[in-house]
């Protein structure tokens, strides 16, 4: 649905010039929910606004469908972009008007009949959530709520694409995790394509499908959630996910603790899909007879996959410990000695 081919935009001019995407290629396929993740100055928002062409690009094209929109012209883009809605950080919303008037702005603007209009808004403040709210004020409004204002502005004129820029960034955790189930369900019931940047691994997993990792003005690794999640291969991907697990480094001080065992060995093991569930490990060594304690465990779920992480101390000969992981590694996702 969205291809970018060999994107790059600097600014500048010629004695002085500052790249913030270079030769940049990506793929985002109809009704998935794509991830693009970097820290502050990566690339991120300048990729996203490279989408709709609010940034022109240097150089590269831009395709949506079958049309290269970097060839079009003003008018024609115009038409384009009403098939792309978006939301912003700090919503940006008209302080004076109300939540219906919001809502309803983007519809008046290309004279749609006054019935239709109160439909489509009143349909729009259902699937939102904000019925009673119609009425209101943005100051009257939480931040959750404003945003979900802008969601709903945003799909007022049916777009097939929605841009979501650090939708999420300026809310407290919970409103975030209901702005996210929010956007889940309209993915879901609209079908709707939607790409969202952010700086927060825990969006990525919550809600998205494939994500990028941006860096320096460059996408340095993507793929799917679980396996960019779980088998992370650039330092920029590896530091998102440790800032995530807030107990790397009490994990650290427990390794570094455990006494030298010629042997014992310490492993991590990713489990993925309903084998997440399973008393694998109790099993296998009750065949094996390797002793074992785990020392830090997590499941959780990426968007609708289950998925858990051990990191699990074995003891016993070595010949019995290749035995262990050979057979653990044939039920579950990875498993990596670590010590």
């Amino acid at each position: 649905m969205i291809r970018l081919n060999q994107l790059t935009k600097t600014y500048g001019n010629k004695h002085k010039q500052t790249t913030a995407l270079q030769n940049l290629d990506l793929t985002i396929t109809q009704g998935e929910i794509f991830g693009i993740i970097g820290h502050s100055g990566a690339g991120k928002s300048t990729l996203l606004r490279s989408i709709n062409l609010l940034e022109r690009p240097t150089s590269g094209e831009v395709w949506f469908g079958d049309t290269n929109i970097t060839a079009l012209s003003e008018k024609e883009l115009q038409h384009v972009r009403r098939k792309m809605g978006m939301i912003f950080q700090h919503f940006n919303l008209l302080s004076s008007a109300t939540v219906y008037d919001n809502i309803a702005f983007p519809l008046r603007l290309v004279r749609t009949p006054k019935e239709e209009i109160e439909q489509k808004v009143s349909n729009l403040l259902k699937l939102v959530g904000l019925e009673e709210h119609r009425n209101k004020y943005p100051a009257q409004l939480s931040g959750g709520q404003k945003q979900r204002v802008g969601i709903a502005r945003a799909l007022a004129n049916d777009p097939q694409v929605l841009l979501c820029d650090e939708a999420t960034s300026a809310l407290d955790p919970q409103t975030t995790n209901s702005i996210l189930r929010l956007l889940l369900d309209i993915n879901k019931q609209l079908g709707i394509t939607i790409v969202l940047i952010t700086h927060e691994m825990h969006v990525i997993q919550t809600i998205c499908d494939r994500v990028a990792v941006i860096h320096d003005g460059n996408i340095v690794e993507q793929g799917p959630v679980t396996e960019v999640f779980l088998k992370p291969e650039h330092r920029v991907t590896r530091e998102f996910i440790r800032e995530e697990n807030e107990n790397a480094e009490l994990l650290d001080a427990i390794i570094e603790s455990l006494p030298t065992n010629d042997h014992a060995q310490v492993v991590k093991i990713n489990f993925l899909g309903t084998s997440t569930y399973e008393p694998i490990l109790s099993v296998i060594v009750q065949t094996t007879g390797v002793s074992f304690a785990i020392l830090q465990g997590t499941i959780a779920t990426m968007k609708d996959t289950p998925y858990g992480q051990l990191i699990v101390r074995f003891e016993g000969s070595q010949e019995a410990l290749e035995r262990t992981y050979r057979m653990i590694e044939s039920q579950v996702h990875e498993l990596e000695v670590i010590r």
